[in-house]
Formats: C-alpha cells, sequence, structure tokens
C-alpha cells in the first residue's frame, strides 16, 4: 500500500510517501518539503503567532493536496517540539483540524527518541549489537540507547539547532562570547544525562540521524547525497572539532556556500555542530555513522507493524 507520513518539524512540514507492506522495506515515492520554522515563530508568550498559524494551515493544506495527488491511502500526520511546546498548542491543533481534516498526533520527546531508535536499529540489523543513536533537530536533542527495538533509555533535551541559533545567537557573525556561553549551556545539559546511559554500557555502534548531522558529516570529506543511501557516512569527533572555529568565524552567507550546506540551515549549522561536538565529546565517541532513516522511518516502521499481514 502506498502511504504518507507527514512531519510537522521545528524546521520544516515534510511529506514522505513510501510503497511499504508488513516485512518489506518501504520505498520512497515521493517527498514534499516546505520550510517553515515553526521554532522562530514563537512569540514571548510562547505561543505560535497568527500569521504562523496561517501558515502551518496553508502549509498542511498543500501537503495534503500533495498526498491526494500520489495515491497515498493512510497519512500518518504528527507534531514534534516545535507544536509541541507551544503555549497555544490545542489551539493550533484545532484550527489545523478544522481547517484542512488533518489530525496532528503530537509526539512526545521521548517517542521522538523511541521511533528513530527503531528506525536505526532496522536499518543496521542485530549484527549492530548496542546502540547509541543521536538526533539534532530543529527543537531537540533525542539521544537513545539500547540492545533491542526498543531501547533501554531514550531522552530528549531542548538543544535544537533551530532553538538555540533564535536564542543564543544573534549576530552574524555570532559574537565569540555569545558562541563561548552556548557552548557551556549545551554541555550543561548533555552532562546531565551521561550517567542514565554510561551505567548501560559502552555502545558497540553509534549512529547519528538528522540533516545537521548530514551537514557536518559532508564537511568533514562524507560522501555527497547523490552518491545514495547505501554509501557509509561517518563523522569524526577530530574534524568536527577542527570545523567548530572556523563556522564561529562564517557568516550565514558563508556557511551556505560551503558543500553539503543548504541555504535554509545554513543559520543553524553552527548552534548544531557545538550540540554534536558536546555529544560526542561528553559520551566518549570518537567516530559516528550517519544512518539515513530517522524519525519518519521509524513512524511508518511502527505503522507497518501493527498491520496485519496478508
Amino acid at each position: 500500500m502506498r502511504l504518507g507520513v507527514l512531519d510537522v518539524g521545528s524546521n520544516t512540514v515534510h511529506l514522505l510517501v513510501v510503497d511499504a507492506h508488513p516485512g518489506a522495506r518501504p520505498l520512497p515515492a515521493h517527498s514534499h518539503k516546505a520550510e517553515l520554522r515553526l521554532a522562530q515563530l514563537l512569540d514571548d508568550r510562547g505561543a505560535i503567532g497568527p500569521d504562523g498559524v496561517e501558515q502551518l494551515v496553508g502549509t498542511v493544506r498543500g501537503a495534503l493536496e500533495a498526498a491526494e495527488d500520489k495515491g497515498v491511502e493512510d497519512l500518518l500526520p504528527f507534531a514534534t517540539s516545535a507544536v509541541r511546546e507551544a503555549t497555544n498548542a490545542d489551539e493550533v491543533l484545532d484550527r489545523v483540524q478544522s481547517e484542512t481534516g488533518v489530525a496532528l498526533r503530537v509526539l512526545s520527546g521521548e517517542e521522538e527518541a523511541r521511533l528513530t531508535f527503531l528506525a536505526a536499529r532496522r536499518w543496521f540489523g542485530w549484527s549492530a549489537g548496542r546502540l547509541l543513536v543521536l538526533d539534532i533537530g530543529g527543537g531537540s536533542l533525542e539521544i537513545a540507547y539500547g540492545l533491542d527495538e526498543e531501547p533501554d533509555a531514550a531522552v530528549s533535551l531542548p538543544l535544537g539547532a533551530g532553538r538555540l541559533t533564535s536564542g543564543w545567537l544573534p549576530g552574524d557573525p555570532p559574537d565569540p562570547a555569545d558562541v563561548k556561553a552556548l557552548r557551556r549551556h549545551v554541555r550543561a545539559q548533555i552532562a546531565r544525562t551521561v550517567g542514565e546511559f554510561s551505567r548501560l554500557g559502552a555502545p558497540d555502534h553509534v549512529v547519528a540521524t538528522s540533516k545537521t548531522f548530514k551537514q557536518l558529516a559532508r564537511l568533514a570529506g562524507a560522501a555527497r547525497s547523490a552518491e545514495g543511501l547505501y554509501v557509509q557516512r561517518e563523522l569524526k569527533r577530530k574534524s568536527l572539532e577542527d570545523w567548530v572555529p572556523r563556522l564561529a568565524a562564517m557568516t550565514e552567507a558563508e556557511r551556505a556556500e560551503l558543500p553539503g550546506v543548504s541555504e535554509g540551515r545554513a543559520g543553524q549549522l553552527l548552534a548544531g555542530a557545538l550540540v554534536a561536538e558536546g555529544a560526542m565529546d561528553l559520551f566518549g565517541v570518537e567516530t559516528l555513522e550517519v544512518c539515513p532513516w530517522a524519525l519518519r522511518e521509524g513512524v511508518i516502521l511502527r505503522r507497518l507493524d501493527h498491520m496485519p499481514t496478508a
């Protein structure tokens, strides 16, 4: 059957259409993406303002039309941290449903971490052993660890690249004092969780998902996305440590000229790099592997797991 997953994230609204059935690998059929930057549309009260709600409704309506055009039989719509943490979340969800018919399911941070972990486990298989999975979104950082398909530990921290950029790095290029303050903040937040994971033992394989990690790996010499999903892509901590001060000295426009960096994400790249560097350092990770699958695939896989086999 043809499934669609509609991901209302902190940076983008992304519709992924796949052909799938239980026991088989989902095959991508179509991708429809719109940048919305919901995390940056929050007002002083932490609410999504009228313009932001209007943009969200229009974007969801456009994604729904795309899903219908592509023959989607079952749409799985969900929202993550930007909507989850908005003070007017219920009002926003009601407005989206009343005007588009789409009932967004708001995932908790832990659910995000668990579903992303499921996707990574299915991608790498049982032979990968104990996985530590890191995912940097626009609004939050998810960390999960485990041996099975359900992680033994999963947390979500308010350390998304978009959130941190808007809240901590107003300059372009950023003030070195602001970069230093953000680095301290990020590491203090991550350090609080390290003990929960370290007591479970060292991972056999460390995996990262998300656009931020893909771009950082590309900067460090990993293969281009055009070379396909099955090319192994790694990110070494040493390479990342070399890149962080370089990114901190650049303007947003200069970062956008770097290989693999999209114009829409260039402004967030430094904050994402500081989170990635902090996580790798505090968890003692020298090298991680980038996983092509992440939250959207996890949502699809969970849906397939609950479908009857023919």
